[in-house]
């Protein structure tokens, strides 16, 4: 297995563990988050599920690269969707900064998990 995939899968993993449980258990400040991006608190709710769900597979794809890698392209849509929600509020550019560095983030493990198929 890519030492990069496992480094990238690890790494995504233990952010979205805390993003997405933060969702979950609507930490005050993914509230004022959900407000601002015009999204209800249940659909950030579900945004945290998927987020974790990410997490698992991630996890998961250590052992099986195939489900790592679908977890991985899970988050990019997630992030490109990010992206375009802070854009669509009117956020200023530098608050899409740092969902689309990790939407790179996880297309590197998606090519880095498909290297290790290989």
């Amino acid at each position: 297995m890519h030492y990069t995939f496992v480094g990238l899968s690890i790494g995504l993993a233990a952010l979205f563990v805390i993003t997405g449980s933060a969702k979950l258990l609507r930490a005050p400040w993914t509230l004022a988050a959900a407000r601002r991006l015009g999204y209800s608190v249940n659909a950030f709710r579900v945004i945290g599920a998927l987020e974790m769900a990410a997490v698992v597979g991630l996890l998961a794809g250590l052992l099986w690269a195939p489900l790592g890698i679908a977890a991985a392209v899970g988050l990019v849509a997630l992030l490109v969707g990010a992206v375009v929600a802070h854009r669509r509020a009117g956020d200023p550019v530098r608050a899409a900064v740092p969902p689309a560095w990790l939407a790179l983030a996880s297309a590197a493990a998606v090519v880095t998990g498909l290297l290790s198929l290989s």
